[in-house]
């Protein structure tokens, strides 16, 4: 029997920069690092890379305008759901940022696969596999007000037509929305450094949840 009876086996993961080898079938919480998805998200275009700017406009900058309009909208939340809300296109860092017409047009394996890495990067990062329906929700909810100011002010939507597959936005202070309508793309560089300190804050903050807990809770015997 010759070598090419035996047929090499498909590569199912990636390498990372962080050195790192994720399996994309299986993903391991343990595989997944912040700074790799910063790195990805800072480098993946939305739209398809159909904006206005020297730029693209990258998932790292979206992520963050998601988290501030959560943020924003449901001060109630405590971190995790915040942390949530700055990492729900996580899994873009390995599979890129598909338009929603062609996921729709994939169906629902893609669906599956999205989700399975998710729930992989949720894990890692202290949060529930599958978030809790009103928290998931409100996300989606800052994801369009987001996708509706990105259209309108970078990618060539009119305010009807955006307001058609968006939703009209409202509900915002004047500080966030002037700083919605001035929107423009950042360069990669800029929008990984302030992923990442975004996401440290958030931790400190959550540390800092968790200590004051163990404190009040008193000396364990």
């Amino acid at each position: 029997m010759t070598s090419s009876s035996h047929p090499k086996p498909v590569r199912a993961w990636q390498r990372m920069l962080s050195g790192r080898r994720l399996d994309l079938i299986n993903p391991d919480p343990a595989d997944i690092e912040i700074e790799d998805i910063a790195q990805g998200l800072a480098r993946v275009a939305r739209w398809n890379g159909q904006t206005v700017g020297e730029h693209s406009f990258c998932v790292a900058q979206h992520a963050l305008i998601v988290e501030a309009i959560a943020e924003e909208q449901g001060s109630a939340w405590d971190d995790r759901w915040r942390m949530a809300a700055l990492l729900h296109d996580a899994a873009e860092y390995v599979i890129g940022d598909l338009i929603s017409p062609f996921k729709t047009a994939i169906g629902l394996d893609y669906k599956a696969f999205e989700q399975r890495l998710m729930g992989a990067v949720h894990v890692r990062f202290g949060l529930p596999a599958v978030l809790p329906v009103a928290v998931g929700a409100q996300i989606k909810r800052a994801d369009g007000i987001a996708a509706y100011y990105e259209a309108t002010r970078l990618a060539g939507f009119s305010l009807d037509e955006a307001a058609e597959f968006f939703g009209r936005p409202g509900g915002l202070s004047p500080p966030l929305t002037e700083t919605l309508q001035a929107l423009a793309p950042w360069p990669a560089h800029v929008a990984q450094v302030k992923f990442i300190a975004r996401y440290q804050a958030l931790c400190s903050n959550l540390n800092s949840v968790v200590r004051n807990e163990t404190m009040a809770d008193g000396p364990q015997t």
